[in-house]
């Protein structure tokens, strides 16, 4: 509606009232951050367009249901172009939106005052996320959910899981590999993946293979430091450590300041899930 309209008189109690100036001041303190969520959200019911990118939103969400209509899944990779639009960067950026929804909805519940909603993700548009795919922000990296999918449906057609590298490779995915990478890095998963694999039959190892010498992953080796780092956090309340810094972890040397040292030097290759990991525990990357 325009600035300058008023609804009609004979609207009654409301009538007469100067609707357009109202609604444009909303969208004002939604831009500015100051607009409290529970009357986002009440107006988005009614079909609030906060601007022009409020609609491109919407039109962003078919290509994500396209896409999640053709693949099974909505956990694209970050290069993933689908239907000319760069859906990966689009879905990373709703997944960094929804945890910073998450980590300021915790600060406010806790005490904190004045947090800007700015860059939160309204409910409803997580809503509408999580009807494309109930696991488009899961709470490890999106790679890890994005193979546990391409797992599960290749064993509800009643495949078997692969058991060595290259023997399976859907949507780019060497599932062979992933699994072999699950059961050796298995102690540093989270209870809910540890539950989560033994759904789809990935099994964990038995002590006979606990024993045996496995090559670490990329994935693997990222866990064991970030322990380190978590549990040096935990006892100095900060990560500001020297270069030469090891953190003795269930028996494991691990050289937790070069760790440290090399986050920061690469920080613009980490993923956005691995950088808010090291971010949570007080990261200073200059």
């Amino acid at each position: 509606m325009p600035f300058t309209y008023v609804t009609p008189e004979d609207w009654g109690s409301v009538g007469s009232h100067p609707l357009g100036a109202w609604v444009a001041d909303q969208r004002r303190y939604y831009a500015a951050g100051t607009l409290e969520a529970l009357r986002v959200t009440e107006l988005e019911k009614l079909g609030m367009v906060w601007s022009v990118h409020a609609s491109a939103w919407d039109a962003d969400l078919e290509v994500a249901r396209s896409y999640a209509a053709v693949h099974g899944h909505f956990r694209p990779a970050a290069s993933v172009v689908w239907e000319s639009f760069p859906l990966g960067v689009w879905a990373k950026n709703q997944r960094a939106a929804a945890r910073k929804t998450a980590e300021n909805a915790e600060r406010r519940a806790a005490g904190e005052t004045g947090l800007s909603y700015a860059g939160e993700l309204s409910e409803h548009r997580m809503e509408a996320l999580a009807e494309v795919d109930p696991g488009w922000c899961p709470a490890w990296d999106v790679g890890w959910q994005r193979s546990l999918r391409l797992a599960l449906v290749h064993v509800r057609a009643g495949g078997e899981l692969p058991a060595v590298s290259g023997e399976l490779v859907v949507q780019g995915e060497d599932l062979g590999a992933w699994v072999v990478a699950q059961r050796a890095g298995w102690e540093w998963l989270m209870p809910a993946q540890q539950f989560l694999l033994e759904s789809i039959g990935v099994q964990a190892p038995t002590d006979d293979e606990l024993v045996r010498p496995v090559r670490r992953t990329q994935d693997d080796r990222w866990a064991a430091n970030l322990a380190a780092a978590r549990q040096s956090y935990a006892r100095e309340g900060h990560l500001r450590v020297p270069r030469k810094a090891v953190e003795d972890v269930d028996g494991e040397q691990i050289k937790l300041g070069a760790f440290l040292d090399n986050a920061r030097r690469r920080a613009s290759k980490l993923s956005e899930h691995r950088r808010s990991e090291l971010d949570r525990l007080g990261m200073r990357w200059m």
